[in-house]
């Protein structure tokens, strides 16, 4: 492969990092964690920004920082509490790790982030690229902080044909990135990296006339920008097929259930839910698609197809002849597909529906003071779709 970047010279280097540098003071983005050089506000948010938009972040940080202002807080907070800022931002593991960081850092660095690349690497949770951005942003340090924004930028930059999918592909990156970063002023660089790959430098159609390294960039002179970066395609997600049940008892109540033991959305609380084959939610999907006809709850008329669910506790149920609907929610391996069914529960005298450590009953109320994954989210709104629409509950 030709090292394209050791054919610069000492000038151009430097007249490439003052270019950028002069553009990013210019044009950089107004944003909450930037306001400062805090390490804690600096590493908040970039694990917040991992697999999300700027936009959607904001207003999580803030609400993050209100609620747990200094890594003591944060290491101190109950779990519950902790999961209910991370409400929606998805990727849970993300928030359990900057605990379990938050506590290292509290017993093994006297309270203090450490200022060290090899020492913050040892925090849970924090990678090649987050090391560098709070060793570059916060202690001024010349590392690399190279994420997918990185890696398009550089790779246009030199026209490298190293596959970015590939983890072996990140230490080309890196000696790229280690020659021409800002020695002087490495946190600017990096996040003028970000914010080029960002707004500018995007994946299908780049502004390259707007672009401030515009001049520099091997991919623009060759007109080869749509080339870079190389990039093997993903997977496609493996679809998984669910029928839930929203349980309303005569006070209102809905019965959720914890996933507890399960790897993903671990101990987050759900309606009851069933895996079922493809066959037989296309199945139920058409079988339960009625429109709403008076005696909604007419028993008789109810249990020829009730069979047809696949819930263990469906003869206590009195289910609404009609499905709600259907939500999706793509995780980064698989694609949740959920048709929702409403029923009552007329009595609580069935173990079925006894409050346990992994059961309960919520009001409509209380769901502000639950922590619903995502995919729970939606349900939430398609079940309240249903309640506003003309046809009544």
């Amino acid at each position: 492969m030709n090292k394209e970047w050791e054919k610069w010279t000492e000038n151009e280097l430097e007249q490439f990092q003052k270019l950028f540098i002069e553009w990013y003071e210019k044009e950089k983005r107004n944003l909450p964690w930037r306001y400062d050089q805090d390490p804690y506000r600096i590493w908040i948010s970039e694990i917040m920004l991992q697999q999300t938009r700027v936009d959607t972040v904001i207003d999580y940080f803030y609400r993050f920082m209100e609620w747990f202002p200094t890594i003591k807080a944060l290491a101190d907070a109950p779990e519950e509490k902790l999961l209910k800022a991370w409400e929606g931002l998805g990727y849970y593991s993300r928030v359990r790790n900057i605990q379990a960081a938050a506590r290292q850092i509290m017993s093994e660095f006297g309270g203090e982030m450490p200022r060290t690349p090899k020492a913050i690497s040892t925090l849970k949770g924090i990678g090649p690229y987050t090391t560098g951005a709070i060793a570059s942003i916060a202690f001024g340090l010349p590392e690399p902080a190279i994420d997918g924004n990185v890696m398009r930028v550089v790779s246009r930059l030199f026209c490298i044909e190293a596959d970015i999918a590939k983890a072996s592909s990140r230490k080309i990156f890196d000696e790229a990135m280690r020659k021409i970063i800002d020695k002087q002023y490495p946190g600017e660089f990096n996040q003028a990296l970000m914010d080029l790959g960002s707004a500018i430098c995007t994946p299908t159609s780049p502004s390259c006339d707007q672009c401030p390294i515009q001049s520099f960039c091997l991919a623009y002179k060759k007109q080869e920008q749509t080339l870079f970066p190389v990039k093997t395609k993903k997977a496609k997600p493996k679809d998984v097929y669910y029928v839930c049940a929203a349980l309303q008892n005569k006070e209102g109540a809905y019965y959720f259930k914890e996933r507890h033991n399960q790897k993903l959305l671990a101990n987050m609380w759900t309606f009851p839910m069933m895996e079922v084959s493809k066959e037989k939610y296309e199945w139920l999907k058409i079988e339960w698609a009625q429109a709403y006809e008076p005696n909604l709850f007419d028993q008789e008329k109810v249990a020829e197809e009730e069979t047809a669910l696949p819930f263990d506790f469906k003869d206590q149920v009195i289910w609404q002849k009609r499905h709600l609907g259907e939500v999706s929610h793509i995780f980064s391996h698989l694609k949740w597909h959920v048709l929702l069914f409403y029923g009552r529960v007329p009595s609580l005298l069935s173990e079925s529906f006894q409050e346990t450590k992994i059961t309960r009953w919520l009001m409509p109320d209380d769901f502000d003071h639950v922590t619903f994954p995502k995919v729970q989210v939606k349900v939430n709104e398609q079940l309240e779709k249903n309640r506003n629409n003309s046809n009544p509950f």
